[in-house]
Formats: structure tokens, sequence, C-alpha cells
């Protein structure tokens, strides 16, 4: 399940670099967030980003979660992202392409796309 955890944090985050300039308004990137195209059979992400520049990637597989804490610093739009899983530790440059209150878009350096969807909280 650690691998696999790991194996998708890479996924998630490497969806989001990329290149443009725009400043993002911080306080919206607060929050937690999940794929706009979820697999149908595949791992439940959540990633829950906090104010003080930490971060954690919730995946669920098999009604199992495995938790991974990481730390960011956001320059611009480019938001420097570090974790630590299975015994190593990964770093990864994004860019924000988009980011209003419901939607977070960016590209990754091979020029794919990726979205996610603000979590909607529970009442």
């Amino acid at each position: 399940m650690r691998a696999l955890a790991a194996s998708v944090v890479v996924l998630v985050l490497a969806g989001f670099a990329g290149a443009a300039d725009e400043k993002i308004d911080a306080k919206k990137l607060i929050g937690k967030w999940e794929p706009a195209k979820a697999e149908k059979d595949g791992p439940k992400m959540v990633l829950e980003i906090g104010e003080k520049d930490k971060f954690t990637l919730h995946v669920t597989v098999n009604g199992k979660t495995e938790k991974i804490d990481g730390t960011y610093k956001l320059d611009g739009n480019k938001l420097e992202v570090e974790m630590s899983f299975g015994g190593k530790t990964e770093k990864e440059t994004i860019t924000i392409t988009k980011l209003t209150d419901t939607e977070l878009v960016a590209k990754d350096s091979k020029g794919k796309e990726d979205t996610m969807n603000r979590v909607k909280e529970k009442k």
C-alpha cells in the first residue's frame, strides 16, 4: 500500500508542473482538493493544503487510507513541494495555471494538464 501511495503522490504532483507567470492568491489554495476525473476503480485521493506551508495527501485504496505529509512554498504561481515517503524525499515544482474558489488547474513539464476540484465541506 505504501508503494502504491508513493506512486500516486508522484503522479498527482507531477501533473501540476508547467509554465506561466501569474501570481496566485494563496488563500484560495488552502483547503481540500480531489481530482476532477477520478478513476472508477482507482485509489481515492484528497490533497489537503494547509495555511502554514504544510500539506497532506490522503490516498485510500481498498478501504485503507495512507497519509503522506509534506511542505510547500508558493512563489508567484510556482508551488514548490517536498514530501517524504517510503524512505525517500521527493521534491517537485508545480506551476498553477488556473485557481478559482472551486477549481485548481496546472500543467506538467510534458504539457499534461490536470484539474482538481475543491472538496465541498459537509454541513
